[in-house]
């Protein structure tokens, strides 16, 4: 693609020096990944500056460069006088905007969903990615599982954990788009919104799980975090609002001006949906919605009260782009969840393995790993196994209070680690051992990677039991030392059981 840079007047380029046109046919942030005829966006990260990889971009093939330093960018040009420079004030505001153009405005030939919450963006986005696409509206996903389209799992080297760069964003709306997709639902986080990922996107839908302290060593403070995530619906035309969150729900409920569902498990008689009467049997989830004065019997496969709130959400969203409760209602039993959340394994002799990505528990309030136990607690079971992990890519003061929520709790306790890092990970067993009152009972046991964690916490099954595996190998890989290590809960239990038939 031909470009001149002097007409992109919406970019608020300050200076341009050197040709003030170049052909593109790549867009990045990242040195290593420049070639012939990129654009390099030198973007200022929280430990590193871009500024300071622009010769090795220019290197290795870049033919345009922004930047918000103008005398550097001056000397460059007398330099490298085949390569344009332009001075801007926000290189992350430029860069969402450029990619944006480069893609040819795909978020807007598409509807966009936009999730965010401290719990719940997960798996809120795969119930509507799911919902969607099973009422005939194909529709992809971004987010902490991977980059999904209607009919499969991409493949993706995702930037981030979460929410993409805004370059990598825009080229998975334009991979969706060109595959057939005609919507996309993302989960979008605090950080992203601050860094401007999502900047200059208006999404058709912004959906509000629920809000508490996270993020913190990033925000700093509890009203910037919650800032962040207000900030999404000032860029959204529809909201799908949970009012039983008593903080943010109840604030985007006064304030957001345009239409909006709301939604409560509290009986909640303001909200425009609820859930009643929940029970949980063989297969799944049954409960009443009350909507618009009417009662409807809903059966949904899944488990857990905060997984019906989940659920809550997406109807909500299909109701925005003006699908019938009753047609809703009628593929719900179709409903798929995400990778490992809530996951269910059947294993020989009844067992069951739930995989579940949950070891953020905030203290006093009934998330993560607290509300996780307490769901599972409501299926039979003989006993309950389950695995918790220190993670060393995370704050170690945390590491504790997963002890501290599960003792007592589970007849058997494993505990392990995941992602190290750079760390020992006995070290970080250690660190988690803390959080127990007596941590050299007879049911707490340690293993220091998360390969021997999964199989003893199998080992320990009997028949009729639950064992619950927790923590974060949903991508793939165990971090390891600055290496992505390939790792698979599913193949392990795969291979386990495997191996009892053969022994049998």
């Amino acid at each position: 693609m031909n470009i001149h840079f002097d007409t992109l007047m919406n970019l608020s380029i300050k200076h341009i020096f050197g040709p003030a046109s170049q052909t593109i046919n790549h867009l990045t942030y990242h040195s290593k990944q420049v070639h012939d005829g990129s654009v390099f966006f030198s973007i200022k990260g929280e430990n590193e500056d871009g500024h300071q990889y622009i010769k090795e971009a220019i290197t290795r093939g870049a033919v345009a460069v922004f930047g918000t330093s103008i005398e550097e960018l001056r000397l460059l040009s007398t330099q490298y006088s085949h390569c344009t420079f332009l001075a801007v004030d926000d290189v992350r505001k430029v860069m969402a905007s450029f990619s944006k153009m480069y893609f040819d405005y795909t978020n807007e030939k598409i509807e966009t969903i936009g999730v965010t919450g401290t719990n719940g963006k997960t798996t809120v986005a795969a119930y509507v990615r799911s919902l969607l696409t099973l009422l005939k509206l194909p529709t992809g996903s971004i987010g902490t599982t991977g980059i999904w389209s209607s009919k499969k799992k991409l493949v993706y080297k995702k930037s981030t954990p979460t929410t993409p760069e805004s370059v990598d964003l825009h080229k998975i709306f334009y991979d969706l788009y060109t595959r057939g997709d005609e919507a996309a639902v993302m989960e979008v986080s605090s950080i992203a919104i601050d860094q401007q990922r999502v900047e200059d996107i208006y999404f058709d839908v912004a959906i509000h799980t629920n809000l508490s302290e996270e993020h913190l060593e990033y925000h700093k403070t509890f009203e910037h975090y919650k800032k962040c995530k207000m900030k999404l619906f000032q860029q959204a035309k529809h909201a799908v609002i949970n009012i039983d969150d008593q903080d943010m729900g109840k604030d985007l409920s006064r304030l957001f001006e345009g239409p909006k569902v709301t939604y409560s498990l509290l009986n909640n008689a303001e909200a425009t949906l609820q859930a009643k009467n929940i029970t949980v049997k063989e297969g799944g989830s049954f409960f009443d919605l009350l909507y618009k004065g009417q009662s409807y019997k809903v059966a949904v496969p899944v488990y857990g009260d905060y997984n019906i709130a989940n659920v809550l959400a997406a109807i909500g969203t299909a109701l925005h782009f003006e699908y019938h409760i009753e047609d809703i209602i009628s593929v719900l039993p179709q409903l798929e969840s995400p990778e490992g959340r809530f996951q269910v394994v059947e294993g020989p002799n009844n067992q069951k393995v739930i995989l579940d990505y949950a070891h953020t528990p905030v203290a006093l309030t009934p998330v993560a790993l607290t509300r996780l136990v307490e769901e599972v607690k409501k299926m039979e079971y003989n006993q309950l196994i389950v695995m918790i992990a220190g993670i060393g890519i995370r704050d170690f003061n945390k590491m504790p209070k997963m002890a501290r929520v599960i003792e007592g709790k589970a007849d058997e306790i494993i505990v392990t680690v995941d992602h190290p890092g750079h760390h020992d990970p006995n070290v970080i067993v250690d660190q988690v051992m803390t959080g127990f009152s007596n941590p050299s009972a007879n049911n707490i046991h340690r293993a220091p990677t998360r390969t021997e964690g999964v199989l003893k916490s199998l080992s320990l099954g009997k028949p009729n039991d639950i064992i619950l595996l927790t923590s974060g190998c949903i991508n793939g890989a165990q971090l390891v030392k600055g290496n992505e290590i390939p790792h698979s809960d599913e193949e392990i239990i795969a291979s386990y059981y495997a191996s009892l038939s053969n022994i049998s």
